[in-house]
């Protein structure tokens, strides 16, 4: 195995504490879906830190009485925000209902997001049959230490001098 290959392999474990930082995102058709859930689950989601983007939060605090951090609406950010939070490892846990069936202006950030949540390895659920799962695993409430890749190799990499090249 090379040197680039094995440093790019090597990976560091992040601890998700029993109190998860849990975002909770949903696109304008899928708000009530997401809503009529926290309902059911609110006991489970009772003492976790709750974000939500824009519209969905000042909903889910309205219906739940309970404290959501607001971000941005998703169109004007709020997606990218929760992916920088994911980055920052201030997120521990994304719940997404976004709807397949309608175009948003906004794509490329949803796509964005999503991927933030793979590159990171946050557990992501993107319907309620997931998030079912997820919320009522036994992992919820523990400590878990959640696996990512030491991204360091890419962060220091630097692109090779082609062949022929006097350098400058």
């Amino acid at each position: 195995m090379d040197k680039k290959e094995s440093t790019h392999k090597k990976t560091r474990a992040l601890t998700i504490h029993p109190d998860k930082k849990i975002a909770l995102v949903a696109h304008d058709n899928m708000k009530a879906d997401l809503v009529e859930w926290t309902k059911f689950n609110k006991k489970l989601l009772a003492h976790h830190e709750i974000y939500a983007t824009g519209t969905t939060g000042i909903i889910l605090e309205k219906e739940l009485g309970i404290t959501v951090k607001k971000l941005q609406s998703g169109p004007l950010g709020g997606d990218q925000q929760i992916g920088a939070l994911i980055v920052d490892n201030r997120i521990d846990f994304l719940i997404f209902f976004w709807d397949p069936l309608e175009p948003q202006p906004h794509d490329p950030d949803v796509k964005a997001l999503l991927r933030m949540a793979v590159v990171w390895n946050i557990p992501t659920a993107c319907n309620r049959s997931s998030a079912d799962f997820m919320i009522s695993s036994s992992l919820m409430d523990s400590h878990y230490n959640r696996i990512v890749p030491d991204y360091e190799y890419y962060r220091s990499k630097f692109v090779e001098k082609p062949e022929g090249s006097s350098g400058q």
